[in-house]
């Protein structure tokens, strides 16, 4: 039964990735159209941090699955925001180039082209040389525009990115930015219960915006506490990340699945990014053999959103789910929903496969 409910959800993600282009993909340099259907405000609008997304997407799949399509399209991908962004890395949004830099690294990972990884350096340099500052205590801002203003989107990618980079050099001090970009999150934005908030000084008062409950800041705390585990053995970085994703699972969603968290484009992409980190989660808890309890009920939330995602969003034989997994598809979706269902998809498919190889051992022991 586990290896055919693995070949289900793989043949399931393979479904939901080919929906990507299928509804969203257009001729020229768009490359996908923002929306479908394509008729809500100006669809040319460039997606920078989107597309990231999509490369992350695409090496998920070629991870799965070894084809090679898979790894070319990530470069598609790649190559778009490159054109589209007159050829150069940069933008002025520290928390956008950071997402390029982490599909950047997965990108030399899976072809081993020394380039890509230089890219993902090259924006590193450029983050930490404008917008790492001492505003509030050392940690990075959200913006060259507002140096003041210190978030979780730009200091947890920042800190995944720097472990993820000192394993590739360690004669930098990549990791030392990362402890530091982390502790500055938990002393300023992480609550006694883990719930992570999204930045403080937005107005230049000081002021932790408490209104902002969104699901990628708990996300990419857990990818962040993920990481350093990896890095450092310290099991308080592994108890920070069940704690966080359990209170985001309990704060935030209905227990199935989490509800919509605004249409305007940008919030589509929240609840993937939340998925791809409590993926790394139940792989590190999954190796490490601890908080049995805590993984099951993290396992069974990631199964039954994809159930319910699966449920409510097949059109046909394609996926083309709403901002909220429970309710049949809506008429209109920006191609960030489309992204998070992917990074979903793709985990449970990771998960079932995971569960099937620990009963062939079983079977074969």
């Amino acid at each position: 039964m586990t290896s055919s409910t693995a070949q289900t959800w793989s043949a399931n993600a393979d479904i939901a990735q080919q929906s990507l282009d299928h509804f969203f993909l257009v001729e020229g340099p768009q490359y996908l159209a923002n929306s479908h259907p394509q008729d809500r405000g100006n669809t040319e609008v460039f997606n920078y941090w989107w597309l990231a997304h999509v490369i992350d997407a695409r090496i998920d799949a070629w991870e799965r699955t070894g084809d090679p399509a898979w790894r070319a399209l990530a470069l598609v991908a790649r190559d778009n925001i490159v054109e589209r962004n007159g050829g150069q890395l940069f933008n002025d949004y520290f928390d956008d180039m950071l997402w390029f830099a982490l599909a950047l690294e997965r990108v030399h990972a899976a072809t081993g082209e020394q380039q890509y990884l230089d890219e993902a350096i090259a924006i590193w340099d450029h983050v930490i040389a404008e917008g790492w500052n001492e505003t509030l205590g050392w940690s990075l801002a959200w913006r060259k525009q507002q140096l003041a203003y210190k978030n979780t989107p730009a200091n947890g990618p920042l800190a995944i990115l720097g472990v993820r980079l000192s394993r590739r050099d360690d004669s930098r001090d990549y990791l030392g930015y990362s402890h530091r970009a982390f502790d500055w999150l938990t002393a300023n934005l992480v609550g006694d219960d883990g719930f992570v908030e999204d930045g403080v000084n937005r107005e230049d008062d000081g002021r932790v915006d408490t209104q902002w409950r969104f699901t990628y800041n708990q996300g990419l705390y857990v990818g962040a506490a993920v990481e350093l585990f990896g890095a450092t053995a310290d099991r308080a970085y592994l108890e920070r990340a069940v704690q966080t994703a359990l209170t985001a699972v309990r704060e935030l969603s209905d227990g199935t699945v989490f509800p919509d968290e605004g249409d305007g484009g940008d919030e589509g992409l929240f609840k993937g990014v939340f998925y791809r980190y409590l993926g790394e989660l139940l792989a590190a808890l999954a190796l490490d053999g601890s908080h049995a309890e805590e993984r099951a009920e993290l396992e069974q939330f990631l199964r039954a959103g994809t159930d319910a995602l699966w449920a409510n969003g097949l059109v046909g034989d394609r996926l083309r789910p709403g901002n909220d997994w429970s309710k049949q598809p809506v008429e209109w979706i920006p191609y960030s929903t489309m992204v998070s269902a992917i990074f979903a998809v793709e985990q449970r498919a990771r998960l079932e496969a995971r569960a099937a190889a620990v009963e062939s051992a079983e079977h074969a022991a």
